[in-house]
């Protein structure tokens, strides 16, 4: 078997666009672009899973069934089972097939992977409403999120390893002159693959966040367990099931990805991280969990953990597009996102418009006049809101209630004429002074908004630069219209690592990381150790080896 010809040009144009860093997609985030039958043939295959076992798994003899997922929209289980197997089961299966797989050829293993997101293109609108249900996403960022967002980012992946697998040649003849005679050797270079890789899910994106270390393991060679929330199965299901059918496709054991799914009172998360076969994992969720993970020994870690984002305003040209783009990235999936931001500092005195400042009280009105408006609008709120994925997170907006600081916008339920009985929550809205940082300084997950009145610009970037350091940042978020303000801000954030947006408005959020062109977590701070994709991401999953013969 080869890399065929389509596929090795899928591959040749994402690696182009991984160099270039320009836009591209391989799969376009445009429902449209997938035919017209598509969107009823995904509700359809969601419908016809509902209640029932999933059995596109080829996994064989489970021990049980389970499964606890429950739509955010309707707060009814789905009613889907699982496939349950032992931890051992599991470990032995992908030893057995790691045997083979390290074998194969980075042309072979790409040809595998390349299908494979081939079928789960094919799958997308069932995908994005088993994430819909799942998450609490909105049908439209379910679809782009899960679907061809998250396809593109394992694409990137898999180019990414198939570069570093092909930089340098399999053999070469080495000669070296030593007077009349010369040393002939036959060298031989190998990427030897470290082992099984463990691949650890999470409720809110289920797919996106795991699809890069999936990619990433598989193509360098190593074996994969997929470990999903137990609350967020469904989508990832679909993923695992696909890439075994492109493996049984071209006659390889399918247990080279397995899905290990558990429930709440029976988590094996651990028990599949401690293992000792188990070399690689790939984490996304929560700092405790993941500060555990990276403290594991004998392990190669890849995490992305929570960070407190900011967003300081110096001076802009227009502050209406400004909160406006600002209020719709707090919003969007009511802040259940790794990258939403968080903390906004104002300076008391106002931020400058132009030759004008307006006002500190101005400024906070205007943005929280904007959450409220997006809150408020009958089609833009819950399109944009969705759905609060836990319990847990209504708990904790509301929570922010009981706080001795000034409330500005109190949460609310959110109206949805389609799903009347959705878990829904407009943003929360305090204002805190900068030396109330216990209330600021820890990731606050979920519709959270803190208007933190600050000094001037300097104490705004000290302050941030801090929680960078300390807490961690995913993104960051800045503006000014004063040039040498922007370096400094940038220059100080980006000595903690922190990547820096500056004067976002229109169509383009912070909370938004381009495939092929953004690095998605930088991996220097506490917000995580890893970032995708660079060619870290792929080179630690396995090792080269010289070997050496007399020719």
């Amino acid at each position: 078997m080869a890399l065929s010809a389509a596929n090795k040009e899928i591959i040749e144009k994402a690696i182009k666009a991984i160099h270039e860093r320009v836009f591209y997609a391989q799969y376009p985030e445009h429902p449209k672009a997938y035919g017209e039958e598509a969107p009823g043939k995904g509700l359809e295959a969601y419908n016809n899973q509902l209640g029932k076992q999933f059995t596109g798994l080829l996994q064989q003899n489970p021990v049980e069934w389970t499964g606890e997922e429950v739509s955010p929209y309707t707060n009814k289980p789905l009613g889907i089972t699982y496939p349950v197997f032992d931890v051992d089961t599991l470990i032995v299966r992908a030893g057995r097939a790691f045997g083979e797989w390290k074998k194969v050829s980075a042309d072979d293993r790409a040809e595998v992977l390349v299908d494979a997101l081939e079928r789960i293109k094919n799958r997308f609108f069932e995908i994005a409403y088993a994430t819909h249900h799942t998450t609490g996403q909105s049908f439209v960022m379910s679809f782009q999120a899960s679907g061809p967002h998250a396809s593109d980012r394992a694409l990137e992946a898999l180019a990414m390893g198939y570069e570093e697998l092909n930089r340098f040649p399999a053999s070469v003849t080495w000669e070296k002159p030593m007077g009349k005679a010369s040393v002939v050797l036959q060298k031989q270079f190998k990427a030897i693959p470290k082992g099984i890789g463990l691949v650890i899910g999470c409720s809110t994106f289920p797919t996106w966040n795991s699809v890069p270390g999936l990619f990433a393991t598989l193509i360098t060679g190593n074996t994969a367990i997929v470990k999903p929330h137990p609350k967020s199965v469904y989508a990832i299901a679909i993923v695992v099931a696909e890439i075994q059918a492109a493996l049984k496709a071209k006659g390889y054991d399918p247990n080279v990805c397995q899905l290990a799914v558990d429930s709440s009172n029976k988590l094996i998360t651990k028990q599949l991280a401690e293992h000792p076969l188990v070399k690689l994992i790939d984490y996304t969720g929560g700092s405790a969990f993941g500060s555990y993970v990276e403290s594991l020994p004998g392990k190669v870690t890849f995490t992305e953990k929570a960070g407190v984002n900011s967003v300081i305003l110096d001076s802009v040209a227009d502050l209406k597009p400004v909160v406006q783009n600002l209020s719709f990235a707090v919003s969007l999936y009511s802040g259940q996102m790794c990258t939403a931001p968080q903390n906004f500092f104002i300076p008391a005195g106002g931020v400058k418009q132009g030759d004008t400042v307006i006002p500190y009280e101005e400024v906070k009105k205007a943005l929280v006049d904007a959450i409220a408006g997006i809150a408020g609008h009958p089609q833009m709120g819950p399109g944009t809101l969705g759905a609060i994925q836990s319990e847990i997170t209504l708990k904790r907006v509301n929570s922010m209630k009981e706080l001795d600081v000034n409330i500005l916008l109190e949460p609310k339920p959110v109206a949805n004429a389609e799903f009347p009985e959705a878990r829904t929550c407009s943003p929360v809205v305090l204002e805190v002074d900068a030396h109330d940082v216990g209330v600021y300084e820890n990731e606050l997950f979920g519709p959270i908004v803190l208007i933190v009145k600050t000094k001037d610009t300097a104490q705004s970037v000290e302050i941030a630069k801090h929680m960078a350091e300390k807490h961690g940042a995913i993104t960051f978020s800045a503006y000014t219209t004063d040039e040498a303000t922007a370096n400094m801000i940038t220059e100080e954030l980006e000595s903690v690592f922190a990547p820096v947006s500056l004067n976002l408005t229109g169509m383009i959020w912070v909370n938004q990381h381009a495939t092929f062109s953004d690095f998605h977590v930088t991996g220097g701070n506490p917000a995580g150790n890893a970032s995708f994709t660079n060619p870290e991401y792929v080179n630690k999953r396995f090792v080269w080896v010289g070997h050496r013969r007399v020719a």
